[in-house]
């Protein structure tokens, strides 16, 4: 077990770094856009949204998932990645609507906790299993690592 989790290490190093630049690029997107280019909210978010999709698309294929899933084509691995991120997003936002309309927790705090903290986390987990194992899937549908593979067995991530 400490092994297996030791070896996901550089992925899930890889994985948050691609992350960290997709949201510098989703923020910093929206800022400028609601700002100086005056746009309305969700005419903003959506685009940086499918900015910062793009940024870390790029960042997982071009870095973290280099070396997985050859010969899959690029827009439907994206296709599938962007779907894989709005489910995440799906979460974040069930996160508010059941702290905010079910719990009656309505204050800003109460909001920010529920769908940056708890919502992102839980769709961080999402969205790894998802780029992991439907994105960037090793050649016969498992996704083991390469030291898995060059040893002789294919393994899944989860046991």
């Amino acid at each position: 077990m400490r092994g297996r989790l030791r070896s996901l290490g550089p992925e899930l190093l890889g994985f948050a770094a691609a992350g960290i630049c997709a949201y510098a690029a989703d923020l910093g997107l929206f800022i400028w856009l609601r700002g100086p280019m005056g746009m309305d909210p969700l005419t903003a978010k959506s685009l940086s949204f499918v900015a910062g999709c793009s940024v870390a698309y790029a960042g997982n294929a071009l870095g973290t998932y280099r070396r997985r899933a050859a010969g899959v084509p690029r827009l439907r691995q994206y296709a599938v990645f962007f779907a894989v991120n709005v489910a995440g997003a799906l979460v974040q936002l069930l996160c508010i609507a059941v702290s905010h309309y079910g719990l009656g927790l309505t204050s800003p705090r109460a909001d920010a906790v529920s769908g940056a903290g708890v919502g992102m986390a839980l769709a961080t987990v999402l969205r790894f299993w998802g780029t992991r194992t439907l994105v960037f899937r090793v050649a016969g549908g498992t996704s083991g690592t390469s030291s898995d593979r060059t040893a002789g067995r294919e393994a899944s991530w989860t046991g």
